[in-house]
């Protein structure tokens, strides 16, 4: 919106600025910070009143949890949206497909997580929305952000998927393309919602992800840089690094109430809808192989789960003492802000590393 402000400009005076998406981007995380701090204490106090004993624990999960986070009201990623619905409609150009895929994506997969965290509360049982209406919608969501990105997407990208490090290289799938994306949206939303059992061990990693997709995004959809770099171009992807801006100052503001011990849990409406924000990006930047790689952390968190399970059901016994895998480290002993930092190390390592496939080739 502000973005037209640019219009007013004769070249030489403020309203230039608006032009810049290096600036609005800078804007967008501001925004989302201040309303955070401005409205993040006040939602948190509705939401108790609201949710009164708050977050059912799973009694299955650690047993320090029953205790420690009993009454933390969940939902807080009401919070989140809000600072990054806003803050991108202020400051992102509304003319720009890309931005409203990876936004409606983001809101699908938050009214997904939504309901679920309402059915929770209001039934005091972890049991929320069944896992397979919720992956059905998912993939649902993730089918119409794959067909509207490749319609976006030039030709010679369409139904491709980008190998990294290597020059310029694409695969074309085809066909195949559309149920690869769809699996990259949900999966990553759910990856994310896994990830998402000890205070704050979500949302920075989710943060840095975002920081790298948005430099991504920025670089790709610029053809001097991918000219430089050779990348693919993809025109009007440089939008998006204002959307992931916004997601760094909205984590940011959240972080404030969610840090040890967290006065809210963000819940799966702010679980499901970053992770499938953080997939709509791969999706409409081509670096779909690359998020692998960013958000590794997720993917292991997940993979841990699915070896748990098929393992468990094949043998009867165990691989881990507990899944997700953070979960395993509580139950050797490690203390929850140990395990939160040695995964943000983490997080940061992986990103380094596929930032750097946009230099080595």
């Amino acid at each position: 919106m502000l973005y037209y402000l640019s219009q007013l400009s004769d070249g030489g005076d403020i309203f230039n600025l608006f032009r810049y998406i290096t600036f609005r981007a800078g804007g967008a995380l501001m925004t989302a910070l201040l309303f955070g701090f401005l409205f993040g204490r006040p939602i948190i106090n509705w939401l108790r009143r609201k949710q009164k004993k708050g977050q059912p624990i799973r009694e299955d999960g650690p047993q320090s949890h029953i205790v420690a986070k009993a009454g933390t009201p969940t939902m807080g990623g009401v919070m989140i949206l809000a600072a990054l619905v806003i803050s991108t409609l202020l400051w992102a150009r509304l003319d720009n497909g890309f931005v409203w895929i990876v936004l409606l994506v983001t809101l699908g997969f938050g009214a997904i997580g939504f309901f679920d965290d309402y059915a929770k509360v209001t039934k005091q049982s972890h049991k929320g929305v069944s896992g397979r209406v919720r992956l059905t919608i998912g993939l649902l969501i993730g089918l119409a952000a794959a067909l509207g990105a490749t319609a976006l997407q030039p030709e010679t990208l369409q139904n491709a998927v980008a190998i990294p490090f290597y020059k310029a290289t694409v695969i074309h799938a085809g066909i195949a393309f559309l149920p690869f994306a769809m699996l990259v949206i949900a999966g990553s939303a759910n990856s994310v919602n896994l990830t998402d059992g000890l205070d704050g061990l979500a949302i920075v990693p989710v943060m840095i992800a975002a920081g790298s997709l948005g430099i991504i995004a920025y670089v790709v959809g610029r053809a001097d840089f991918t000219e430089y770099l050779q990348l693919n171009y993809v025109p009007g992807t440089g939008e998006i690094f204002i959307i992931a801006s916004a997601i760094i100052g909205a984590g940011l503001g959240f972080l404030w109430y969610n840090a040890p011990p967290a006065a809210v849990f963000m819940g799966d409406t702010g679980s499901l809808a970053l992770g499938g924000c953080l997939g709509a990006i791969a999706v409409a930047v081509k670096h779909e192989v690359v998020l692998a790689i960013i958000g590794g952390l997720f993917v292991v968190e997940a993979v841990s789960v699915m070896i748990q399970v098929g393992f468990y059901k094949l043998t009867g016994k165990r691989v881990f003492l507990m899944a997700p895998i953070h979960h395993h480290f509580e139950q050797k002993g490690w203390q929850e802000p140990t395990i939160v930092i040695r995964f943000w190390i983490i997080a940061v390592i992986l990103a380094m590393v596929g930032l750097a496939s946009l230099k080595v080739r």
